[in-house]
This record gives structure tokens, C-alpha cells and sequence, in this order.
């Protein structure tokens, strides 16, 4: 688990980049160099939030946003569903398909909040091919994509946590390589109860369900060694059922973080959390993906919010899950 916080995470220039294209495709080199690169190995601490405790009940977004191309209608969105919390995922930095912006500092000055931001990718190259048609440039100032997390309120100790998995993206990511691995990214927010544990993950799409199941299982394991007794919220997209027929029931990550005495929280069990894009535009695609897992909190109503603007213009093909925190659990 990484602590390390700085107020600028350490640019990546395009000669580096080029580096990290001609290395071995291997695992070992993969790591090796990662372990080397401070933007990958800390986690970006800013914006500005009220220095007050969240008080109950109060909302928690997570939202796999796409690599927000839309930063002010998506702030709008969170604004009006009144999040006090949000876990955010694909969130870009540096790239050319969302018009170079710093998606997750931009949300986060909007919505005058505080955010933790890291780097899950390093992008190689500009996308997938629907993603070029919304290139501003021929290059990437920086190629960074990645998970955040923005509160109302301070956040302390915030953290990164690479999940174990098989560089996939690295090793055959065909038309979007990448350097980087899946990853969790967290921090403690004060409450009028006291301190509790809010962590935005994506866990791999291209994988199995005993793949997702090892990184929840990791996820787990590191926060519980981290952060003895406290009240965890984990939020984001957890891939289930990619890549296994589609059908979420599927998945054995759940069984898994209930035996840890984890609730499981993704609206009503119809409703799906996926929908066509401006990025991603198949209109037969409809999975449930994301999810909330919580413990040592009372949860109220969980719910799904359709994605679109107030013009019907898609934000991302994720819609929006809301979670209502009512306050600590008493078991």
C-alpha cells in the first residue's frame, strides 16, 4: 500500500514514454520499471473542502465516468444527486481524448471538494478508435488514467494499492497498451461518528471470476491490516460478469467479501448500471458493474441514476450508483 502524497505527481515526458514502448514485453520488466516511476508510486493530494466532519445521513457516489470527457455536466450531475463522497474511475490526465484536462482536479474544483487521484495507466497511445475522434492533438501531454476520490471534507492518509493481476494491458493490450496494473485508491474522511474508510476501486475487466475474486481478496486483506476496526466503504466498478457470459450472479467476489462481513449494495437487482455512449456505442450492452461493499455502516437506499445530461447527451457508459450513509453500525 502506498502513502506517499504529493501535491503534483511527477510528469512522465514523451522520451519516456517512448522507453517504456520499446521495453521486453515481460512481466518482470513491466514491473520493474513501474516500480521505478514516482507517478506511479504515489498517490496526488489536492483541491480544497470545508474542514468539517460529514454529517448523517449523507450520499456516496461511484461512478466509472469514461475517461470524463464531460467535466462540468459531470460535476453538475453529482452536484444535484447531492454527493458528499465520490469514487470515480477511468478518470484521464494528460490526454488528448479529453482535451488534455486534469478530469479528476477539475470535478474536485467544481464541486469544491478535496481529491486523491492516481495513476492506474500509463496510455501508450491515444485510445481506442473511437476515442481518437476526440483527440485535441496527435500525442498526449501526459497518457495518465486513472481512479479518484473526492470528499466534502478533508481526507487523511489517502493511499494507492496496485491489485495482483496478469499485465494484460501491457502484454496484449493491442490498440490501447498500456503501462500499469488495476488498483484501489483511498483514504479516511472524519464523520460526526468518527473516522471511516472510503476506498474507489476498478477491478479488471479482462479477467475471470476467480481473477476479480483475488483482487477484491487483496483489496480486503490490505485495508483490514491498514485500517484495524474502522467502517469501510469500497465503491466502483467491479467488472462483473465481463468476460463471463455477462450474468453478475456469476461473479464469487461477493460470497467472498459477505464471509468478511461485507455488505453488498448495486441498486435494484433489475437495474443494470451500464448504457450506450458517445465512446462506447453498443446499444445491445446492458451489465450490472458496479457496486458498493460496506461494513461497520448502516446503509440506507442504494439507487441508480441515468447518466445523460439534461440534453440526453451521454456523460459515460456507466450510470451513476448512489449510496445513502446513515451512520455507524452498532454490531
Amino acid at each position: 500500500m502506498i502513502h506517499r502524497t504529493v501535491s503534483r505527481l511527477a510528469p512522465l515526458s514523451q522520451a519516456e514514454r517512448e522507453t517504456i514502448r520499446q521495453l521486453p514485453r515481460t512481466v518482470a520488466a513491466h514491473d520493474a520499471h513501474l516500480a521505478g516511476l514516482p507517478c506511479m508510486t504515489s498517490v496526488e493530494q489536492g483541491g480544497a473542502a470545508a474542514d468539517a466532519p460529514l454529517a448523517f445521513p449523507f450520499t456516496v457516489a461511484a461512478w466509472n465516468l469514461e475517461r470524463c470527457l464531460f467535466p462540468v455536466e459531470s460535476a453538475e450531475m453529482l452536484a444535484e444527486a447531492g454527493a458528499q463522497v465520490a469514487l470515480l474511475s477511468e478518470m484521464d490526465h494528460g490526454m488528448a481524448r479529453s482535451g488534455q484536462a486534469h478530469t479528476t482536479a477539475q470535478l474536485a474544483g467544481h464541486l469544491g471538494m478535496a481529491y486523491a487521484y492516481g495513476v492506474e495507466f500509463v496510455e501508450l497511445g491515444l485510445g481506442s478508435e473511437t476515442e481518437r475522434e476526440f483527440c485535441v492533438a496527435d500525442s498526449n501531454n501526459l497518457g495518465w488514467h486513472g481512479n479518484g476520490l473526492m470528499a466534502a471534507t478533508a481526507l487523511s492518509q489517502p493511499f494507492l494499492l496496485r491489485l495482483p493481476g496478469r499485465r494484460f494491458w501491457f502484454l496484449q493490450g493491442g490498440d490501447q497498451p498500456r503501462l500499469g496494473e488495476r488498483m484501489a485508491i483511498g483514504a479516511k474522511v472524519r464523520t460526526t461518528a468518527g473516522l471511516a474508510v472510503m476506498v474507489s476501486t476498478h477491478l479488471e475487466s479482462n479477467a475471470n471470476a476467480a481473477e476479480r475474486s483475488a483482487q477484491m481478496v487483496s483489496l480486503i486483506d490490505a485495508l483490514e491490516a491498514a485500517f484495524p476496526g474502522l467502517p469501510i466503504l469500497i465503491g466502483g466498478d467491479l467488472n462483473t460478469g465481463n468476460h463471463i457470459g455477462g450474468d453478475w450472479r456469476a461473479e464469487t467476489l461477493f460470497d467472498l467479501a459477505r464471509a468478511r462481513g461485507f455488505g453488498v449494495h448495486g441498486g435494484p437487482e433489475e437495474q443494470m448500471t451500464t448504457r450506450p455512449s458517445l465512446i462506447t456505442r453498443w446499444p445491445e450492452r446492458a451489465m450490472k458493474l458496479d457496486w458498493f461493499l460496506s461494513r461497520g455502516l448502516e446503509i440506507g437506499r442504494s439507487r441508480v441514476l441515468p447518466s445523460t445530461s439534461k440534453l440526453g447527451k451521454p456523460l459515460s457508459d456507466h450510470d451513476l450508483l448512489l449510496v445513502d450513509i446513515e451512520g455507524f453500525s452498532r454490531s
